[in-house]
């Protein structure tokens, strides 16, 4: 059984999000948990000293919260009438991220599964902030979905990678069971520029490959290209479904998307994103 935690903050952003997630896990026993996180105005002065309790302010965010979460439940189970799926509700004073982190701590949690960006919806960004918060702190996979994404069987995986990782099972895991459950074929990209695999660069590949024999597998090599370029050129190319990335600090993963190119791949990236950090339990 996976438990798998759907934050909103009620956009139909986040609701495609739901949606897409309810239909990749559909034949899988899950219980899914709705989060609403909110913070009162009040909190950025002087909460301490003033108390939003005496304005009734908390309070009233919560009974909204619930209400909405209430409405959204009602909508998915409108949709949705699925017995392997039940669902939790949680109305949380608390950032997100604090309130996805006392979650994990909890080992409430295996997936979390959001949309691209929130009610803001900013033009030319890749990332709403809270996604990108997440993506950088989250301690089991991240799922992020375009909201202008449709859902379809993901049969296309682009694995991107620079063979720089010591791979563990509990990184590709996910991968697999993705693979698996749909019979599709996992694509290994690698972008160089015309030098050899180092020693260490090989043997992760080997090891690589060694996790991949269950599943149908490809390896590519693509030369001369900057990395953004090649997972945009290739997903279009081979109709990919399904980018999958290790979050490992200092790698090209954090060169592409937490510095000065988050917005570069931005215009091609319009597929889900699954995001599987260094450390997984």
């Amino acid at each position: 059984m996976k438990t798998i935690l759907l934050p909103t903050d009620f956009s139909e952003n986040s609701w495609n999000a739901i949606v897409y997630t309810l239909q990749l896990f559909k034949n899988n026993t899950c219980t899914f948990h709705l989060l609403h996180t909110y913070t009162p105005v009040i909190l950025q002065y002087d909460y301490q000293s003033v108390g939003a309790s005496q304005y009734g302010l908390a309070d009233a965010m919560k009974s909204t919260s619930e209400m909405q979460l209430q409405a959204l439940l009602e909508r998915i189970k409108g949709k949705f009438n699925n017995p392997k799926h039940t669902f939790l509700t949680s109305a949380a004073f608390n950032t997100l991220t604090l309130e996805i982190e006392s979650l994990y701590n909890g080992n409430a949690i295996d997936i979390i599964a959001m949309g691209t960006k929130g009610t803001s919806g900013v033009k030319g960004v890749l990332f709403g902030s809270n996604t990108v918060h997440v993506l950088n702190n989250a301690k089991c996979p991240v799922l992020a979905i375009p909201s202008d994404f449709s859902y379809e069987e993901p049969h296309e995986i682009l694995f991107p990678s620079d063979y720089e990782v010591d791979f563990k099972a509990s990184q590709i895991k996910p991968i697999v069971d993705i693979a698996n459950m749909y019979g599709a074929r996992v694509n290994i990209l690698h972008v160089n520029y015309g030098e050899d695999l180092t020693e260490l660069q090989d043997k992760n590949r080997n090891t690589l490959e060694g996790f991949f024999t269950s599943v149908a597998h490809l390896f590519h090599d693509i030369k001369n290209k900057s990395v953004a370029s090649a997972i945009s050129d290739f997903q279009l190319k081979a109709r990919v479904n399904l980018l999958v990335m290790l979050n490992n600090k200092h790698s090209f993963f954090e060169n592409i998307f937490f510095k000065s190119k988050i917005n570069q791949i931005g215009f091609h990236l319009n597929i889900p994103f699954l995001v599987i950090p260094s450390k997984v339990s």
